[in-house]
């Protein structure tokens, strides 16, 4: 669990949009704050469409929990602002020994361990991260933290593969985790105006972000791309109508085959729902 916490750490550093490294890393060391105070912090953040890490530092914040909740958190996110400069312009080891050091987090492994010899291996373990993180620094000394982390996932995704490709199943991941990977079959879902290109990222620099996230998605399929966008969502309870992405219409469109404009006879439409059923059939029997 440790080389966990510390990569929650690293992921939160380098995106601070990482609402699930947020969740791993708040408590880690204890903080005294507990599942009430993270409910309303998710639900103040989901209002105001940013995430659990700069939600902390909304002025609204103490409005929505007790005064001592909102300082403690204050004071986790006012700590971290400078270890995420860091992590994006400074040396990678310095970024990682900054968080072991300021969290006193060796000390917490040795609280939190039942006897000397268990303390021992953790800390072994958190040491070994901080080794194989400077060999791979060591590779490329241009890396930056952000770098390093997209390694260590590609080689953690290759060797999985390597154990599962004889398997029949799916694999979930994020755009960023598939970079360097390739599969047959590809799904991005989500392919909408304020997902895909996302909402915070609507100026020139962060659509073309977006855009060149989209195309390392699209590029990880070596036979077949299926991209989906939703009609409708529900977001805080109201129904909206949702844009299919503007990268849609940049795709050469003599490759692109519309669900919607493809035409069928009701009887080729019930054949269609007949075959997804018994696929779903023989997935579930086996």
């Amino acid at each position: 669990s440790e080389i966990k916490d510390l990569f929650a750490y690293c992921r939160l550093a380098v995106n601070v949009e990482d609402d699930a490294a947020f969740l791993r890393v708040i408590n880690t060391p204890k903080r005294g704050l507990g599942p009430a105070t993270m409910e309303k912090l998710t639900t103040f953040a989901q209002q105001q469409e940013t995430s659990l890490l700069l939600a902390c530092y909304d002025d609204a914040l103490e409005s929505q929990m007790k005064p001592d909740a909102a300082r403690r958190l204050r004071e986790f996110a006012s700590w971290f602002l400078p270890v995420t400069e860091l992590a994006e312009d400074g040396d990678p080891i310095e970024v990682i020994r900054t968080l072991i050091r300021e969290t006193d987090y060796e000390n917490w492994l040795r609280d939190q361990s039942p006897d000397p010899e268990s303390a021992q291996r953790r800390l072994d373990n958190v040491e070994e991260l901080v080794d194989w993180c400077k060999r791979l620094a060591s590779k490329n000394p241009q890396h930056k933290l952000q770098n390093i982390l997209n390694t260590i996932q590609l080689l953690d995704r290759l060797d999985r593969n390597e154990d599962e490709e004889q398997s029949n199943q799916v694999q979930l991941m994020t755009l960023h985790a598939a970079k360097g990977l390739e599969f047959d079959h590809v799904f991005l879902v989500g392919v909408e105006e304020e997902l895909l290109p996302h909402r915070n990222c609507m100026d020139e620099a962060g659509i073309e972000e977006e855009r060149r996230l989209a195309y390392v998605g699209i590029t990880r399929a070596r036979q077949t791309l299926t991209l989906t966008h939703a009609r409708q969502r529900q977001r805080y309870g109201e129904v909206i109508d949702c844009e299919p992405s503007r990268f849609l219409t940049e795709l050469p469109q003599e490759l692109v085959e519309w669900e919607s404009k493809i035409t069928r006879t009701p009887e080729q439409k019930k054949e269609t729902g007949r075959a997804h059923l018994a696929q779903m059939r023989g997935m579930l029997a086996d």
